[in-house]
């Protein structure tokens, strides 16, 4: 198999890893002088060694929009780098167990939210007040003005609204963390955009290089051709 020496690392790499540093992105070739000044446009490295680059291209990039990279910023980049996904990151923060307190409050909260419960409260207070009314002629247990439903009604006004604050204290870290994730994958479609842009603009370097040299050896060719016309 057919081997080069990187002028980078001076290390033996396939001929399919070689790269030429006249294809190589402005920036990044910039970074790559910058820790190696004698590496020129005329040199030549591998496709990993330019991979470690990228990732610090975009490291820095990072850094300089955002001033310090967070662990939101980290996990991006080692996904965009390891050309992994991030779905199974964020689902698995998805998979905690509640709690029997939280499990109490989200239950509490949906059915206190509900159309049924309240067709069913206001069924039982009719309830109260027609048996207190009409069939004990406002001489029952609780005859008008319903003291007694009213100490019921104010201790479970009393009792349901910490339990439903404490739901929506949950969904609001749900919503947080929502944000959070697509905070990280618009981040990470962004860098893969850049990515690609990098690729691509490396790709048709590479080809115009081809080309190049293909239109030379032509050019070869015809001045054989040509200077064997001649001395005939």
């Amino acid at each position: 198999m057919a081997t080069f020496i990187s002028d980078l690392s001076k290390k033996e790499f396939p001929v399919s890893e070689k790269i030429s540093a006249k294809t190589v992105r402005h920036s990044i070739l910039n970074l790559i002088q910058k820790e190696n000044p004698q590496f020129s446009h005329d040199s030549f490295l591998s496709r990993g060694e330019l991979d470690v680059y990228r990732e610090k291209s975009i490291s820095e990039y990072l850094i300089k929009e955002t001033g310090e990279l967070s662990e939101l910023e980290k996990t991006v980049l080692s996904s965009v780098t390891g050309n992994s996904t991030l779905t199974d990151k964020i689902d698995s923060d998805d998979l905690q167990k509640l709690s029997f307190g939280q499990k109490i409050a989200d239950k509490v909260a949906s059915f206190g939210g509900s159309w049924t419960f309240i067709i069913s409260f206001l069924v039982f207070i009719i309830i109260w007040i027609s048996v207190n009314v009409f069939w004990f002629l406002n001489r029952g247990y609780d005859p008008y003005p319903f003291i007694l439903l009213n100490l019921i009604l104010s201790c479970i006004a009393a009792l349901q609204a910490p339990v439903i604050m404490m739901s929506q204290n949950r969904q609001e870290e749900k919503d947080r963390a929502r944000a959070k994730k697509d905070y990280m994958i618009n981040l990470k479609s962004e860098l893969e955009i850049r990515t690609l842009h990098e690729k691509i603009d490396h790709f048709i370097m590479d080809q115009q290089q081809e080309l190049l040299e293909i239109q030379k050896v032509q050019l070869d060719i015809m001045n054989d051709i040509l200077k064997k016309i001649e001395k005939k």
